[in-house]
């Protein structure tokens, strides 16, 4: 049997997960590798946002 799945849980993982790696990146700005890494960190989130987030506020 399939599991419902909370997307307003899920909405809200993703954004403290993007809190996180924003704040990271925030720090990283004299540590080059962490800086970016981060930023694609923050990428692959923003796909989760529009995968996720955005059927959130419909």
């Amino acid at each position: 049997m399939a599991n419902k799945i909370d997307l307003k849980e899920l909405d809200s993982k993703i954004q403290s997960m993007k809190k996180t790696a924003e704040e990271l990146r925030q720090m990283g700005g004299n540590f080059p590798a962490l800086y970016r890494n981060t930023s694609r960190i923050l990428a692959s989130i923003k796909m989760l946002e529009l995968n996720i987030s955005d059927i959130t506020t419909i």
